[in-house]
């Protein structure tokens, strides 16, 4: 199924004219699992990671993907759907988040919980739940800054349209939590973030409307 839904992304992307450019601070061991965690502005970002991983990955997102023609076609196959104000269902999230990194998985998950409600975007507070999750298990977080998503469709582009562009993507080194205890979780939670709001401010001030 992932590859198939690569192939349906890149195909997608190439008809549309956009295309993605990602650039590493190092290169990425994919042979190992992480926790993927980048800053989130559009639905163009479900793209940028699919054709960045490849395969062996799980996505975790809000239950109105499942809404969207597109997005429903990879949450109601192997994804992992949340509805935020359940604590029930933020429960059964994780426990499948879980079974899935066990299992040698890539999760993804937006720690925003959201598309910012802002134009230009401003990067909302990250959740704790994946940096938890990642201390609990001992496999690294891999945090993406996605540059320029927002300029070609922001959020589903029915308010702004979309355009054809190419999307920057930056991949950070991972970051190792096998040190790390429980109550290290905020620590690592904003460490993510400034590392993600300093590289996408930088590169949104260039930004003229």
């Amino acid at each position: 199924m992932n590859s198939l839904r690569w192939a349906f992304s890149f195909a997608s992307t190439t008809l549309s004219g956009i295309f993605y450019k990602f650039s590493y601070e190092q290169e990425i061991d994919w042979k190992k699992t992480y926790i993927i965690c980048g800053n989130h502005t559009s639905n163009l970002d479900i793209t940028a990671v699919i054709l960045l991983v490849k395969k062996n990955m799980v996505f975790m997102g809000k239950e109105e993907l499942l809404k969207n023609f597109i997005t429903a076609i990879y949450f109601r196959t192997i994804d992992i759907p949340l509805n935020r104000d359940s604590k029930m269902s933020a429960f059964r999230a994780f426990k499948k988040a879980e079974e899935s990194i066990l299992a040698g998985k890539n999760v993804v998950i937006f720690p925003e919980g959201m598309i910012s409600g802002h134009y230009p975007p401003v990067l909302q507070p990250f959740k704790n739940g994946p940096f938890k999750l990642a201390i609990e298990h001992g496999i690294p977080i891999l945090p993406i800054t996605i540059f320029d998503n927002w300029k070609l469709m922001w959020d589903d582009g029915v308010r702004y349209g979309s355009k054809p562009g190419i999307c920057d993507i930056y991949v950070h080194a991972p970051i190792k939590t096998e040190d790390l205890l429980p109550s290290d979780s905020e620590y690592l939670r904003d460490k993510v973030y400034e590392m993600i709001q300093e590289r996408f401010e930088n590169h949104k001030s260039s930004f003229t409307e």
